[in-house]
């Protein structure tokens, strides 16, 4: 059997076509309505067979689509009401069910139509397609499929590299789908071992301390968005024996950590560093997550600059945040872990980040060597880039 592709899944714009569509006649209306978009949706999830289910599927794909929003966010609480899928809004009017929105998002119903409500339509058609196309990367892993070769490392994009750049061993840069692997290496002749973890974060286990990647307004992502900040969001959440979020640790202790040093709305310096408990990953052995800020939203359009030399001064606040905090704990830290900060949207090139990381690494451990440092990549790709690996 052929493997499915993604290419086949409805479109972003199909999938909001069919919110709006449904918005106001309601859930108690989706057999008379045609939805063609979340009918194949709720097919591809695996949770509708044909047209005599599709009601029910598509209910329960809205229902796992606004749990993916966030039940403790305003986002998936208004959208859940938008759709009636709380208790006495199912039969609601459309207006009910919009005041109710409105009451979350703590503005009137006509400010919420003209504003909030488009992204509520938004948002729960990015969550859709992210479910879909989890389940079929499920399906094809099944089948014995490998994933598509990763991007290119690409340049410095103009950056000056720091003295004592990473190894660069290039091979094969495919994504294999092979279990996670953890190997050590050295990386700017740091003095010791270098832990490269080729693993989702969220797999993480033993690590002190986990660095997560943010924005200078301490705004973690979403926790549907395949994000390093999402996927912990999401990973250390408390949940219910129903699985539901009963409570958003990181965002919690984060927004409390802003009010505290009077930063509500506004940025932080570039490189600033915020600690939190690791809530639910506790379990797993991590007891700190340290959230630095080194995303600059561009002005006026969508996306993040990030200074290669705020990566490293990043760097630098967490290993002062470390050995502030060491002593606190018994036994006392000893590991810390970072991802690729500013490889993903902040536009910065895997190997210029790896290497201020690592120069920025090897300045603190020459001045403090009583630590275990650790990186963690998504893929081979990724990891071949930035290190030499044994032939695994």
């Amino acid at each position: 059997m052929g493997l499915e592709s993604e290419l086949s899944l409805p479109a972003h714009a199909a999938l909001v076509e069919d919110l709006r569509a449904l918005r106001r006649p309601g859930l108690a209306n989706v057999r008379v309505l045609g939805l063609p978009a979340l009918r194949a949706a709720a097919e591809t999830c695996g949770l509708s067979t044909g047209p005599d289910d599709a009601p029910a599927g598509i209910e329960n794909l809205l229902r796992q689509a606004v749990r993916r929003l966030g039940d403790q966010d305003a986002l998936g609480r208004a959208a859940a009401r938008t759709y009636g899928l709380v208790p006495g809004l199912r039969g609601a009017t459309a207006f009910e069910r919009r005041r109710a929105a409105a009451e979350v998002a703590g503005v009137s119903t006509e400010t919420f139509r003209r504003r909030q409500e488009v992204q509520v339509v938004n948002q729960t058609a990015e969550a859709v397609l992210v479910l879909c196309h989890e389940q079929v990367r499920r399906r094809n892993a099944g089948a014995g499929a490998t994933s598509s070769p990763a991007g290119g490392t690409g340049g410095t994009g103009g950056a000056v590299v720091p003295p004592g750049p990473v190894t660069v061993a290039m091979g094969d840069q495919r994504d294999d789908d092979a279990p996670p692997f953890t190997v050590e290496t050295t990386v700017a002749d740091a003095p010791t071992p270098f832990v490269l973890h080729v693993s989702p974060v969220d797999l993480l286990r033993d690590v002190d301390v986990i660095v997560s990647s943010e924005n200078v307004y301490l705004e973690m992502s979403k926790t549907f968005w395949p994000t390093l900040s999402g996927t912990l969001r999401r990973a250390c959440a408390v949940r219910d024996a129903s699985g539901e979020i009963v409570d958003d640790v990181l965002v919690r202790e984060l927004n409390a950590w802003v009010r505290r040093f009077g930063r509500p709305g506004l940025p932080v310096r570039p490189g600033t560093v915020a600690p939190t408990s690791s809530g639910a990953m506790a379990e797993q052995g991590v007891r700190r997550i340290y959230h630095a800020a080194v995303a600059v939203p561009l002005a006026g359009r969508d996306g993040y600059e990030v200074a290669p030399a705020n990566i490293a001064r990043a760097v630098r606040e967490a290993f002062a945040l470390a050995r502030a905090e060491r002593a606190a704990f018994d036994p006392p830290l000893r590991s810390i872990c970072f991802p690729l900060m500013g490889s993903g949207r902040g536009g910065v090139s895997v190997g210029s980040s790896a290497s201020w990381i690592g120069w920025a690494i090897h300045e603190e451990l020459t001045r403090d060597p009583d630590w275990t440092v650790h990186l963690v990549v998504r893929n081979r790709a990724t990891a071949r880039a930035i290190a030499d690996l044994p032939d695994l």
